[in-house]
């Protein structure tokens, strides 16, 4: 069986690795293109390319693959199927057609709920307690086509979405050499998605990250370990938008929100909200390095009774 991989970012890595070390006739990878990355704005290639130039495996790269060219391109390679793993374009119905077998995902959510481009963040960010991927058919739609196999995970109540993201990037790896092996066999029993359970959420923006402290000490503790690494989370304070990488919500703290309170058992920010309190503890000024909260404070004090960010 002759497969194009299609992936991107570090998600994508352990399903292509393991079509490889599978020994399947991995006939190229198509990637996005390399991108600056840092401050120094440094090009940079996507996590897969650099996994497919140590294997040996060709590399195709596209800023928009349902052009002519593209399209061209994957009919040479005469694929039997083709894998997608967060590759982050759209592919057009004429591509889809071009393996026999059909194209197959990986989704990092249990299908139908969290269908969109950035599952794992809104999960989180919504307080779910247990995801998982699920393999499946792909048509024109986002992510509307014939599910295959899924295995769930339950959350973590500190896991942040690269610490998912992680996990189920391994678990997605080995659930298509499941789907795989299943698709060999003659086993496979798509089953269509009901629209009526279904939920899509939107890309993420830079405002998403934005803090209100009148929401609850929960919400915002989802905010926290949801948005990372990017878009992040962050409050507005002395001119300047303040990061936050990482929070606790104490329930057992009440006060004004956005209010400052004295410092908390872990040394860090407390911060009041619509209910409870948030406990910041690592933190960055802007221009500056991340670090605790403790550290932080110890250089820049932020006085109790002082009123943070937004409270609409």
């Amino acid at each position: 069986m002759r497969i194009v991989f299609m992936g991107t970012p570090e998600f994508a890595v352990p399903s292509f690795k393991a079509l490889l070390d599978e020994g399947y006739e991995v006939a190229a990878l198509v990637t996005q293109p390399d991108r600056p990355v840092g401050r120094k704005r440094q090009l940079t290639p996507p996590p897969t390319k650099l996994l497919a130039l140590e294997r040996g495996v060709p590399v195709l790269q596209f800023e928009k693959l349902r052009t002519r060219q593209g399209r061209e391109a994957l009919e040479a390679l005469r694929p039997d199927l083709m894998v997608t793993a967060a590759f982050g374009q759209i592919l057009s119905q004429r591509i889809l057609d071009i393996p026999p077998l059909g194209v197959i995902n990986v989704h990092a959510s249990l299908l139908p709920k969290y269908r969109g481009s950035a599952p794992i963040h809104w999960c989180l960010v919504n307080g779910e307690r247990q995801t998982g991927i699920t393999t499946m058919y792909t048509e024109r739609g986002v992510d509307t086509g014939p599910m295959l196999l899924q295995a769930s995970t339950p959350i973590g109540e500190e896991e942040n979405s690269e610490q998912l993201s992680a996990r189920l990037s391994v678990l997605g790896a080995e659930l298509l050499l499941r789907t795989l092996r299943a698709l060999q066999a003659g086993q496979l029993h798509p089953i269509e998605q009901r629209e009526e359970e279904s939920s899509y959420f939107p890309m993420l923006t830079k405002e998403m990250g934005r803090m209100d402290f009148s929401r609850s000490c929960i919400q915002l503790h989802n905010q926290v370990r949801g948005l990372q690494p990017w878009p992040g989370t962050y409050f507005d304070h002395a001119g300047g938008a303040v990061k936050v990488f990482a929070a606790r919500p104490r329930e057992d703290v009440q006060a004004s929100p956005g209010q400052v309170l004295p410092q908390g058992p872990g040394g860090g920010l407390l911060v009041g909200c619509g209910q409870g309190a948030l406990e910041i503890l690592e933190m960055q000024a802007p221009g500056a390095k991340r670090m605790r909260a403790a550290d932080y404070l110890r250089g820049k004090p932020i006085a109790p009774g002082t009123i943070l960010g937004e409270t609409r």
